[in-house]
Parts: C-alpha cells; sequence; structure tokens
C-alpha cells in the first residue's frame, strides 16, 4: 500500500512518523496551496465547507504522486466531518481514481482505539499488535511535541530582538521533517530546533498584545487556510495563543481515561451560561474559550469559521453578547475559496490598531487613578 491523507497544519509529521514506523510507504501531499484549493473546489459540491475542498484537492495530488490508498479521520458527532469519507470516495470513483479509502472515528471510546489499531494493521499488512501499538505511541508522542514546538514559536516570534530568526529556523526545520525518516530522526530535529528557538535573544520586557484565536479546528491549524495568520501576527509584535490544536482535540477525545487530563470541563463550564448544549463541531469551545480569553486578560479574541460551517454560525450569533459582558474585541473572519488575502489582512490590522489604542487607553486610566 501506498498511502497518503489530507493536511491539517503539522499534523502531517505524526501521521508521516507513524505509518513509516510501520514500514509503510507514505505519499505525503503537497503542502495546501492555490492549486490544491482549485483541484478541490472543481470537484466538491459548491455549499460543502472550504475543508472538504482541501482535502479533496489533497487526495488528488496525492493520488497522482502514486497513493493507492487514503486514510483519514471520520465522524465528529453533527459536524459534516462524519459524511466527508462517504462523499469524498463517490467523487473520486465518479473521477476514475481507483484507490482504497480507510476513516477511522475519533478515539472518544476504547472501541474506537482499538478500531483504529485494526486499521493500522490492515494498512501495515502486519499481525504484530506490539509493534502497531508502538507506532501508535510515537506518532501521538509527535504530535504533542510538534505542538509544544509551535507553541514556543508563537512565543518568542513577537519578542526576538532580530526580526526573522524563528521564521529562518522554522523554514529550516520544515525541510529537515520532510526529509527525515522514522521517529527517532523526525524527534531529533524536533528537539535539535527547540534548542535553537531558546538561544534566540528577546525583550523579556516587550509589553506584547496577546490574541486568543478561536473558532473551528481545521481553519484555527491549517495556515494556508488562514493565510497563516499565527505567523503574520507574531512579526506584528503580538502574542497568538491557539484555542486547540491538533494534541488539545486528541486530548479532548481521550479523557476517558485515567491518564489523559484535557481542559474540556473547564471549557463547558465556562460556555455554559452562553450555550449549554453540544451543537456539533467546535461551537461549544469557541464560546467557552472565548469566556476563559477574557478571564485571562486577553486583549482580543480572532474567530475563524469556513463558511456555511453551521455550529460556528451559531458560535458568531452568540460572540456579541460575550463582547459586551466581559469587555473583550472579538473579530470573527469567515473563510472559504473567494476570501481576498488582502481584504482579510486589512480587517486583521484595523482589529489590530483598534485593541493597541484600547490598551494603550485603559494603561492611561490606570495611571491616571493611580495619581
Amino acid at each position: 500500500m501506498k498511502v497518503t491523507f489530507p493536511h491539517m497544519g503539522n499534523t502531517y509529521i505524526a501521521i508521516k512518523v507513524m505509518f513509516e514506523e510501520l514500514n509503510v510507504e507514505v505519499i505525503t501531499p503537497p503542502k495546501c496551496s492555490k492549486n490544491t484549493l482549485e483541484i478541490g473546489t472543481k470537484y466538491s459540491p459548491e455549499l460543502i465547507c472550504m475543508p472538504f475542498k482541501i482535502n479533496m484537492g489533497n487526495y488528488i495530488e496525492g493520488i497522482k504522486k502514486g497513493a493507492d490508498t487514503i486514510f483519514m479521520i471520520s465522524g465528529c458527532g453533527p459536524c459534516r466531518l462524519g459524511l466527508y469519507s462517504t462523499l469524498q470516495r463517490e467523487i473520486l470513483n465518479d473521477l476514475g481514481y481507483n484507490v482504497e479509502m480507510i476513516s477511522v472515528e475519533p478515539f472518544r471510546t476504547l472501541e474506537e482505539i482499538k478500531d483504529f489499531l485494526q486499521k493500522l494493521k490492515k494498512v501495515s499488512n502486519t499481525n504484530n499488535y506490539f509493534k502497531i501499538l508502538s507506532a501508535f505511541k510515537k506518532g501521538i508522542k509527535i504530535l504533542f511535541e510538534v505542538d509544544e514546538f509551535d507553541n514556543i514559536v508563537n512565543t518568542i516570534r513577537p519578542r526576538e530582538i532580530i526580526k526573522g530568526e524563528v521564521d529562518k529556523i522554522y523554514s529550516q526545520f520544515e525541510r529537515d521533517i520532510n526529509n527525515s525518516k522514522g521517529f527517532k530522526e523526525t524527534i531529533k530535529i524536533i528537539e535539535k530546533n527547540k534548542e535553537k528557538l531558546k538561544k534566540i535573544k528577546i525583550d523579556k520586557n516587550k509589553n506584547v498584545l496577546k490574541i486568543g484565536i478561536v473558532g473551528e479546528i481545521y481553519t484555527i491549524v491549517e495556515p494556508f487556510v488562514n493565510f497563516n495568520i499565527e505567523k503574520k501576527l507574531g512579526n506584528m509584535g503580538i502574542e497568538v495563543h491557539k484555542s486547540i490544536n491538533s494534541s488539545e482535540f486528541l486530548k479532548e477525545q481521550m479523557d476517558f481515561l485515567p491518564f489523559i487530563h484535557s481542559e474540556k470541563k473547564d471549557i463547558h463550564k465556562a460556555a455554559k451560561p452562553y450555550l449549554s448544549k453540544q451543537i456539533g463541531g467546535h461551537a461549544k469551545q469557541t464560546i467557552g474559550n472565548t469566556v476563559r480569553y477574557s478571564q485571562k486578560n486577553y486583549d482580543g479574541v480572532i474567530h475563524l469559521l469556513p463558511f456555511t460551517c453551521m455550529p460556528e454560525i451559531v458560535a458568531q450569533s452568540i460572540l456579541p453578547t460575550i463582547e459586551n459582558e466581559k469587555s473583550i474585541p472579538i473579530l470573527s473572519l469567515i473563510l472559504d475559496e473567494m476570501t481576498g488575502e488582502a481584504g482579510y489582512l486589512t480587517r486583521i490590522e484595523a482589529f489590530i490598531d483598534l485593541l493597541s489604542r484600547r490598551k494603550e487607553f485603559i494603561n492611561n486610566e490606570k495611571c491616571l487613578s493611580w495619581n
């Protein structure tokens, strides 16, 4: 089997390592690009959400590189993600692509974890459960290490004294990862680049704006879709915190296990006065995390959502109430294939200007009250 899979930020690194540890030939699709989106849009239903279209583009690009098997996560409550694999399989068949699609459920029960391991067994063509479990654990380890690396990047980038040092290290990190194979090589690259980041000279006393990113997980995590918002804000001197990433999503799914601790209960508790029921996708997390950012004195929140995403549309309708009651500015950005980068950046820059002036005003008010 030659396996490919959809991109979602740096999640591909963990998936790549997991399959390489099982001696499966991995066809990593090219990074998401305008070409990916054009291919996916051409063959997808017009009003389906943008993640679906990007995934379709990923699959077709992977197939053209020689993949004969597609591996993806499916089934996520009322979210349309649960229907992706069924519809995408039909589209690929209609296009004449004779590929096998293996879809797995998120790990919300022990049975679903067992099902995932069974599907890994099918892909790797091995009966060695120790090897399968070991590859699974190594993939999870990489997932957490990469997300930690990204968190360090987002903390250092707005404070670096010599501008561009973080971006230079990150570019080399991506090149090295693409040329690596297996767990040992990959973990060494991550650790080496973490050390490089820690050696960057920073202004520890710099008073930076802090912005929380909430919304649908794909639009938060995939840089092509959100026009690399983390990097752009970081280079503007703003510290960015993503409310959810791949490792946190995994913890939320697996927190039924006694040794897994997620922040899901705290997030749902914060959301309860505004949204008490789970309505699918990440709507409840969007509401809860926005409230929590206000409690942690963040300067603002940016809400990212795909066009036609019903859970996030519901969340978007609630956010103005939180904005008024919790006194935290919120900017909602809807993303689809028609979104223009120039207009998108203009709105972000105007929002940042508002936050800067607001923070300056608040600081001046504090100074006057102290005097």
